[in-house]
């Protein structure tokens, strides 16, 4: 294998059959030794969180496998904290999608003048630009198209599936009693086609149990047992 990127929490290899190894690691995002998955750099390392974190994204990725929903996913080897993909070409320089039922964090600091924390909201999808730099700013629809990311087109399509894949995720949450309140998603696309790409792990969802928000190093623990 040859390395071709190295991330905060996963190095990317590139396999002679044109799909590529995400290495994952357990460096976590964080601040000053404390664990932050919204953070933008490396706060510290935690043993074992990078194979939790793929256990849980071989859970969800073969759960959308079964149901139809294709997704970067090949196959998995947990031992060695691989997993193989496809090779799946990103949207500009790196495109996040959030998915939100609960009005909370960013989206309640940004409008908490118009809602009340927590209140439901209807699937709502929100897409930032990967870049630390500026903070991972917000786009909307038309930015999308006027920088040549994506046209309206393929993103009502990337809508669509963030929010099918959402209501699976949380399908799966709920059956062990906790409900999501947002996830986040990277998508690319291949040959016009957009899917799902990186991991769906818990530090890129908020879920709560009994009205306490899960750390995610517990939501990995209860998913897992």
């Amino acid at each position: 294998m040859k390395k071709v990127y190295t991330g905060k929490t996963k190095d990317v290899y590139a396999l002679d059959n044109g799909n590529y190894i995400l290495k994952f690691k357990d460096d976590v995002t964080g601040e000053n030794g404390v664990f932050d998955p919204g953070a933008n750099t490396v706060g510290l390392s935690i043993e074992g969180i990078g194979r939790g974190n793929l256990l849980m994204s071989i859970l969800f990725f073969e759960e959308l496998t079964k149901r139809g929903i294709k997704t970067h996913y090949v196959n998995a080897d947990a031992d060695k904290a691989e997993m193989e993909v496809l090779a799946v070409k990103p949207f500009g320089q790196g495109l996040e999608v959030v998915c939100r039922l609960r009005a909370v964090g960013s989206f309640l600091k940004r409008y908490g003048s118009y809602i009340e924390k927590g209140a439901k909201l209807p699937y709502y999808v929100e897409c930032t630009l990967k870049d630390d730099d500026l903070g991972d700013p917000l786009i909307t629809a038309e930015g999308l198209e006027v920088l040549g990311i994506m046209d309206k087109v393929m993103f009502e399509q990337l809508k669509a599936k963030t929010q099918l894949i959402t209501k699976i995720v949380e399908e799966v949450l709920a059956a062990k009693g906790l409900e999501l309140y947002d996830i986040k998603f990277e998508f690319g696309f291949v040959g016009g086609e957009v899917i799902l790409m990186d991991e769906i792990a818990s530090g890129n969802m908020r879920v709560f149990k009994g009205g306490e928000v899960l750390d995610p190093i517990e939501l990995t623990r209860i998913m897992l047992e």
